[in-house]
Parts: C-alpha cells; sequence; structure tokens
C-alpha cells in the first residue's frame, strides 16, 4: 500500500515538472529561433543548453508518436494521447500501457 502511494506521488510529481520543462524548452527554443531572425546572437553561449533541450523535446515527440500508436491500436483517442504523453514523457507511456493490460 504505501508502495502504491509513494509510487502515485513520484509519477505525479514527473508529470508536473516534466510538463513545465518540456513547456520551457519549447519556449527557449522559440525564443532562439526569435534572436536569430532577428540577427541578435548573443546566445551561443548556451549551445550546450539548446542541443540538450532539442533532445529532450525529439524524444518526447517520438514517446508521443508511440503513445499515439498504441491510443489508436486500443479503439482510444490517438491525439489526446500523444499530447499527453509528449508532455509527460515516459510516465504517459506506462500508464496508457498499464490502461491496456486491464
Amino acid at each position: 500500500m504505501t508502495f502504491l502511494r509513494s509510487r502515485t506521488f513520484y509519477f505525479t510529481l514527473i508529470k508536473i515538472l516534466s510538463t513545465i520543462l518540456i513547456l520551457g524548452a519549447i519556449v527557449w527554443e522559440l525564443l532562439n529561433l526569435y534572436f536569430n531572425l532577428i540577427e541578435l546572437n548573443n546566445l551561443h553561449r548556451f549551445e550546450l543548453i539548446f542541443w540538450g533541450e532539442r533532445c529532450a523535446v525529439f524524444i518526447h515527440f517520438i514517446e508521443g508518436i508511440i503513445a499515439g500508436y498504441w491510443a489508436f491500436l486500443s479503439q482510444k483517442n490517438p491525439i489526446k494521447y500523444g499530447v499527453y504523453t509528449f508532455l509527460v514523457g515516459t510516465v504517459g507511456l506506462l500508464e496508457l500501457k498499464s490502461k491496456q493490460l486491464n
């Protein structure tokens, strides 16, 4: 019982943090794009951070595609599950898979 309660707490914490960080990464990338368009390239110091956030967004995008495909196979709304999993990450895949098994 305690394990299930702590697991739910950690899943909720991961979902909240992941959503905030992914949305922050998207805003960070849009800010970088805007600065490149107005030719104000003073963000070159953060190039490593940009590559890290691009990698995270790409991985979440792939997870969203997988979740959408799984949802489609189980006759659920693929857009809803794809976007949800894109925002929360692997926890969304685990939730979808556990719903399929039940």
